[in-house]
């Protein structure tokens, strides 16, 4: 069986652009701002961005994404292929070769040992890893030599380049890391806020929800990197903020996700500081259905779980109801502008990947009312519609930003309109999107009806991330709440054609069994009602050289090159 695919094949590079550097440190300090906090600098216990992203300045993968997708070695010597020998003939197995010579930044050096200890480390049956689905078909991981591992499939595995790969799966060190494994993972305060890495720094002092500092990895792999002595990862605060930080007073070089309405950002470029950088990926505004019962009169452990199922949003006529009376149009002129188009997609991109699904892009606020007409759901003399004593009233919740906050009011009048009773809470960002399994108020515990936020994929090849919405994939207590299926979404059929996706070779077959995916998810189900395909938007200093912004991987996946532009 030989299929050689272009993920297989054409897009692995071997390296990355070499940077004109100057000797380590020699650049002095960089500060950088992600106005939602970090909480944890351990990836596997946090699908939060800022987390896996903060994260990454410490810890590296075997390989990356680089800024038009295209996979790149980090700490493998070569992306393994089917041309180079590294990706077997029958696609069940990928063997990845370390580069020699790589330490840990306590001195110590990387091994094989480590990989497979990563492995380990979020496949633990009593873990809950938050990057499980990179995992998926892996029957084991074992280590051939010092710095040879090779990675098993339980079948055929045409895309095997999901462990190890991108700044949500990278390599932890076993040392640190040995009496932390499954349900103790959360309790490893010292080795979650203060991992050992390979990556360009080190981190000096965490103080969650609020800054980090950072120093140059003494045992980074090029001695002529990174050029920044020290760093200052500042977390908090909100967009606005951010953006001014950078392209106005110039106290940031670099400022994250400026969440802003178009003309704000236009005048903060005034300031003449800073420069905005932007680029589509595959990043969805989304609204998500909670499937099963949030409701605060449950027993504590059974809130949000599958033990009980949500009394009305269970009704597929309810849940296509609230999608029909939202204008997404609206929604994208007045919170993204040109970096924004509104999408009916959970996977907008690549081209190739995207369904032709337009169903929910015409609002249609007078068929959502005659389609709860004839499902039973009669508006009461308050115009809340109600059924066997049930009423349609949600809590809508999201994190603090004015955009989601706009985003809010005006769902909230089209869901009244159709009689759905609203309630909007909002949460600061730090703490919703962040890793305490003890917080009532993270994104992946769910305690309300709906919910809204972004998030996205790195690389481009959506397997691993339809995987997320299979059924053994909820967040529970069992699991420390960690888990990618945030709105307990459960078809057989869904996690069927997961696995046909998984052993699926041809690059078209593998589109249109994505594409059927994504339909299952939105337009046959509206279990998720995606609202805006959001580009990225960040900004830095224009004294800040080397950044490359990058939508398939962590945008500080190559801040080992950034600089200081002479004479600034």
């Amino acid at each position: 069986m030989k299929l050689k695919t272009l993920m297989l094949g054409a897009i692995a590079s071997t390296a990355l652009a070499p940077m004109a550097m100057a000797e380590r440190g020699s650049d002095g300090h960089v500060n950088i701002i992600y106005w939602q906090a970090p909480s944890i600098l351990n990836p596997f216990l946090s699908g939060g961005t800022k987390d896996v992203e903060s994260a990454s300045l410490v810890l590296e993968p075997l390989g990356r994404f680089d800024q038009d997708g295209n996979l790149v070695p980090f700490l493998a010597a070569e992306i393994p292929t089917l041309e180079n020998g590294g990706v077997s003939e029958d696609l069940t197995t990928i063997t990845w070769k370390l580069k020699e010579g790589l330490l840990w930044s306590d001195g110590t050096p990387v091994t094989s040992e480590d990989v497979v200890f990563t492995a380990n480390y979020c496949m633990h049956p009593e873990g809950g890893c938050a990057q499980l689905a990179k995992y998926v078909g892996v029957q084991s991981v074992e280590a051939l030599d010092d710095l040879t591992v090779k990675v098993t499939f339980s079948e055929p595995k045409p895309n095997p380049y999901g462990p190890f790969m991108g700044g949500q799966s990278p390599i932890i060190q076993a040392a640190q890391f040995a009496d932390c494994l499954g349900a103790k993972a959360p309790e490893c305060t010292e080795a979650n806020f203060n991992p050992i890495g390979t990556g360009p720094f080190v981190v000096d002092e965490f103080k969650p929800n609020d800054v980090i500092t950072m120093s140059a990895n003494p045992n980074y792999r090029d001695p002529a990197k990174p050029a920044f002595a020290t760093l200052t990862f500042k977390g908090g605060g909100d967009a606005t903020a951010a953006g001014r930080a950078v392209l106005e007073t110039g106290e940031m070089d670099y400022a994250w996700n400026l969440q802003l309405a178009p003309d704000v950002i236009a005048k903060m470029e005034e300031g003449g500081k800073g420069v905005t950088i932007a680029g589509f990926g595959t990043l969805v505004e989304r609204i998500e259905m909670n499937l099963t019962d949030a409701s605060p009169s449950l027993p504590e452990g059974e809130r949000s779980t599958v033990k009980h199922p949500h009394p009305f949003l269970t009704d597929l006529n309810v849940r296509k109801a609230m999608s029909m009376a939202i204008d997404r149009d609206l929604l994208v002129e007045i919170g993204y502008g040109k970096a924004g188009r509104p999408t009916c997609n959970i996977v907008p991109a690549p081209e190739l990947f995207a369904s032709d699904n337009t169903d929910c892009l015409t609002q249609d606020i007078e068929g959502a009312k005659a389609l709860l007409d004839e499902a039973g759901w009669v508006p009461g003399p308050d115009g809340v519609r109600a059924k066997d004593g049930v009423r349609l009233s949600v809590l809508y919740q999201t994190s603090t930003n004015a955009v989601r906050q706009d985003f809010q009011a005006l769902i909230k009048q089209w869901w009244d309109e159709i009689g759905i009773e609203t309630e909007l809470r909002n949460i600061n960002a730090s703490v919703f999107f962040g890793s305490d399994p003890g917080s009532p108020d993270t994104f992946p515990r769910f305690y309300a009806d709906v919910q809204m936020y972004a998030n996205n994929f790195d690389g481009t090849d959506p397997e691993a991330y339809l995987a997320e919405r299979t059924c053994g994939k909820m967040p529970r207590p069992e699991t420390q709440w960690q888990g990618e299926n945030i709105n307990r979404f459960c078809d057989p059929e869904y996690d069927a054609l997961v696995a046909e996706l998984g052993r699926t070779g041809e690059l078209e077959k593998r589109a249109e069994i994505a594409k059927r995916l994504n339909d299952m998810l939105t337009k046959d189900s509206y279990s998720m009602l995606p609202l805006v395909d959001r580009g990225r938007v960040s900004a830095h200093a224009k004294s800040l050289g080397g950044v490359v912004l990058n939508t398939w991987d962590s945008e500080l996946w190559n801040v080992a090159d950034w600089y200081r532009l002479q004479g600034s």
